[in-house]
């Protein structure tokens, strides 16, 4: 019970030992004391009233008792028996453990890469869960057991580091080079940002595009940070820090990336609103589409009175985003970006639809 207790406590023995641990402290005490009446009774030379049957009934009581711990032994005695061995083991266990992390700590020590970041980091993660090791883990026995596997994912932890650690300077310099390639790439795909500015503010309404207004300058800060870090990885390199260099790359693309998302928001900007100006109604058909999918789905699963309605609203909804394409310059990106809105409602509701459905 003992052993139960210290690995296996959310099993809770201990709760269920109780009443059979004070069934038998009761009938060992009922046969203490009947014992030593007998022995008085036996002194004196007197008789004990209705000896036999208080002697057949403690023996009742023993006899009860004893079958109460068989019984309790036979439905949990497998697990009590595992319980003991691990604890049993469990100092071997430690023992084991630190072993394998002294010697993972020893690899690290002589390794020629000792001064990576992820080897550093690995021996500081090793140091400390060697440390936290119970130094008696029999009395503290789940704390051990966790200690013990903390240790052992923090040697595997390290010794991945150190296995990855020739690789790394590989890894960086292909790295810095597919960087530059990008960098160059991206500076090219830049050029094409200014003249589709200077396109969207001649052929559409300025609003189309007043939240793009720092997107050229914005790339370009993108692309010179993602330089700067490229020339900060080619010094990491050079100094054989590939891990760094490998960390400032990652950097470089991140990036880049931004400097991307701005271009392709202007060029993609200016591509969309000339597929609206030549055919605006096309995008107003896909939502009415869409729009008709919707009723059919309320009137298919009887959801006519709750949703009807308040699809109806949506064909006049549509016909007054359509009426605002006014004027030499009709604002083109706002019939868009409306259009999108009551597109998204409308998937709110069928998915509302479905799920009603569904539950029921």
């Amino acid at each position: 019970m003992a052993a139960s207790e210290a690995v296996y406590p959310q099993r809770g023995m201990a709760v269920a030992w109780e009443p059979v641990r004070t069934r038998c402290y009761a009938a060992a005490g009922a046969y203490v004391s009947f014992t030593e009446e007998l022995d008085v009774a036996e002194a004196a030379g007197t008789a004990m009233p209705d000896g036999q049957a208080r002697a057949d009934a403690v023996v009742r009581e023993l006899t009860d008792a004893a079958r109460t711990v068989d019984e309790f032994y036979r439905v949990n005695g497998d697990g009590l028996a595992e319980a003991a061995r691990v604890r049993g083991a469990i100092g071997q266990v430690v023992a084991q453990a630190r072993a394998e992390g002294e010697a993972a700590l020893a690899t690290a020590r002589g390794s020629s890469h000792g001064n990576y970041p992820s080897v550093v980091a690995g021996v500081a993660e090793l140091t400390e869960a060697l440390v936290t090791l119970p130094a008696n883990p029999e009395s503290a026995v789940g704390a051990a057991r966790s200690g013990a596997a903390r240790v052992r994912q923090a040697v595997e932890e390290l010794s991945n580091a150190l296995a990855q650690a020739p690789f790394r300077a590989t890894a960086a310099t292909n790295a810095i080079a597919s960087v530059t390639t990008r960098i160059a790439a991206v500076r090219t795909r830049a050029e094409a940002l200014a003249p589709a500015y200077s396109a969207l503010l001649r052929e559409f309404n300025a609003a189309s595009s007043s939240d793009l207004t720092n997107n050229e300058r914005n790339s370009e800060r993108a692309i010179d940070a993602a330089d700067a870090a490229l020339e900060q990885a080619r010094v990491a390199a050079g100094r054989n820090e590939p891990e760094t260099a490998l960390d400032l790359t990652a950097t470089a693309r991140a990036h880049l990336t931004d400097a991307e998302r701005l271009i392709d928001a202007v060029t993609r900007r200016l591509d969309l609103l000339r597929e609206v100006r030549a055919d605006p109604a096309a995008q107003a058909r896909a939502v009415r589409f869409r729009l008709r999918d919707a009723q059919m789905l309320a009137v298919d699963r009887g959801l006519v009175g709750e949703w009807g309605s308040v699809l109806d609203a949506q064909v006049e909804r549509l016909d007054r985003i359509g009426s605002g394409l006014t004027g030499r310059h009709p604002d083109y990106w706002a019939y868009v970006t409306e259009l999108e809105t009551v597109a998204e409602f409308i998937a709110g509701v069928v998915d509302r639809m479905r799920k009603h459905t569904d539950s029921t």
